[in-house]
């Protein structure tokens, strides 16, 4: 037979799964294969069972009753559009149910060719109940194709008793036939009234599978233990059988899939505060290494769901934020042009600052200097530019983070600011930068970097008095009465235009001032 391993926990959660290219491609070659195998085995046979047919020596003898099925199917794998007649199914199930070995392989392979056009799964538990290794991997790759079209009930595989076969070759060691009992044991748990079933005698198999030095069979696993988190007594009894090291374990695997699966499979226990205790024991230190490293990933929806349990974590006081805070000071300064994870390190530093963070843990992590590295790159985009500039915003409201940034701001990192503050694609981004530039201090220091962008300066700051949006108008008034304190900037500004609108604005503001209705405490 073919010796094909399938593997489908790929791109899939809770949702009912869909086959991947490379698996479509797999099971495309083992039908063609599997058609050529026929072919030879027909020719073989055919001359045989045809004269077997045409024989009366035997009456109903076993042997013409073997020569009749062996027709019957061959009939029906010869139209794969042949609906099954009368014969077609008895034919199987007497075939399934033989004690020979040799017979029961051609009813499996029979069942895997037909798997992708019916659904009949009276012969199924019969063949999988096989003493037979081959016969029972040939079977289960065939209730793979079914699970995987949909074209059998969940619930119903359970109830005809192929569960315990199928866990049975969870301990087979066999790659092959662990790998495709795995993929069915997984798509089973995606049913939460089968969970309970696989719970019992699956757990402890499918813990093992997970450590598999196989590929396939080590993600097949990791997508049913995922499935195991989407419920609160099923997660509970994968915590008390040691799961959760199992699942930080797999965070440093080199399939995506499988970090991606583990992450979301931590993320759901990290939800329910019970199993605080078992994620502590794993380590804080050693859990938020590995959910870091993965946020670094190049694939997105593994470094976001890395970032996504690390704010769970967090938030739930599972983490040493203070350690975790250089980390990511750490990861910024190595990764200043990778969108996704400045993105995802802006979110993380939100959280921990506001999980009561002082200002000297924050200065010593270096995320205040790697944001403004991130600021420099051109290759961030303008959301991921946002991000940045609301994270430092928030930051600088801090009076010591305010004054350390002010002195190890670099010319570049001023001429950034400026730049993104005059731009006018996003109006946000340009508040922002803007904002960012007022709450600097005016030492010095900072103003001769600031001096040869007084003209830009001028320019944005008109344009937001010009602006009807009113926080853009105050700032601009703030911006002008504070940098009017420096003698340079009223020499460099020339713009008559300026000073007018401002003028127009300080009017404007002062007759709404004056029409505003008195607050009712006034009265």
């Amino acid at each position: 037979m073919c010796k094909t391993s399938v593997c489908l926990g790929a791109n899939r959660m809770s949702s009912p799964p869909e086959p991947t290219p490379g698996c479509s491609r797999l099971l495309r070659d083992f039908a063609e294969r599997l058609r050529r195998v026929w072919e030879e085995f027909k020719y073989k046979l055919e001359e045989v069972f045809g004269e077997l047919l045409q024989c009366t020596c035997f009456g109903n003898a076993p042997e013409r009753r073997l020569a009749q099925d062996f027709l019957s199917l061959q009939l029906m794998c010869d139209d794969e559009t042949q609906v099954f007649n009368q014969r077609s199914l008895p034919a199987l199930k007497r075939l399934a149910a033989s004690q020979n070995a040799d017979l029961q392989m051609s009813a499996a392979i029979y069942y895997l060719h037909i798997s992708h056009h019916y659904a009949f799964v009276e012969p199924i538990t019969a063949l999988l109940l096989s003493s037979d290794l081959d016969v029972q991997k040939t079977t289960s790759f065939a209730l793979v194709n079914l699970l995987v079209k949909k074209n059998v009930c969940k619930e119903s595989v359970i109830e005809t008793g192929m569960l315990v076969p199928l866990l049975e070759l969870l301990q087979s060691g066999d790659p092959m036939a662990q790998c495709h009992s795995c993929a069915c044991v997984a798509m089973l748990a995606s049913s939460e009234s089968n969970r309970d079933s696989i719970l019992v005698d699956g757990v402890m198999p499918l813990l093992a599978l997970a450590k598999s030095y196989d590929p396939a069979v080590q993600l097949n696993a990791a997508w049913a233990l995922l499935h195991l988190t989407h419920s609160d007594w099923s997660t509970r009894a994968l915590c008390q059988a040691g799961g959760i090291p199992v699942l930080v374990l797999l965070l440093q695997s080199s399939r995506s899939e499988v970090q991606f699966y583990s992450c979301t499979a931590l993320c759901n226990i990290a939800a329910v505060q019970e199993h605080h205790p078992k994620l502590l024991s794993v380590g804080g230190h050693y859990l938020s290494k590995s959910l870091l490293t993965l946020m670094s990933s190049s694939v997105e929806k593994n470094a976001a769901q890395a970032c996504r349990c690390l704010q769970t974590a967090t938030k739930l006081g599972l983490l040493m934020s203070e350690g975790l805070l250089r980390e990511v000071g750490q990861l910024l300064h190595h990764s200043s042009s990778n969108s996704a994870l400045i993105s995802q390190s802006c979110e993380l530093i939100a959280d921990l600052c506001g999980a009561c963070m002082d200002e000297q843990a924050v200065t010593e992590s270096l995320c205040l200097s790697g944001l403004l590295r991130g600021l420099e790159s051109p290759s961030l985009s303008d959301e991921t530019l946002l991000r940045v500039t609301l994270c430092l915003r928030h930051l600088m409201s801090w009076e010591g983070l305010r004054t350390t940034l002010s002195t190890s701001v670099s010319p570049e990192q001023v001429g950034r600011l400026v730049q993104l503050s005059g731009q006018t694609r996003n109006p946000e981004l340009a508040y922002n930068s803007a904002a960012i530039i007022h709450m600097f201090e005016l030492t010095e220091g900072f103003l001769q970097l600031l001096r040869p962008h007084y003209s830009a300066v001028s320019k944005y700051l008109f344009l937001f008095l010009k602006r009807k949006d009113v926080k853009f108008q105050q700032l601009g008034i703030a911006a002008m009465a504070k940098l009017k304190n420096d003698g340079d900037f009223l020499t460099a500004v020339t713009d008559g235009d300026l000073e007018a609108r401002l003028s127009h604005r300080h009017e404007e503001t002062e007759e709404t001032r004056m029409i505003q209705p008195p607050s009712p405490s006034s009265g």
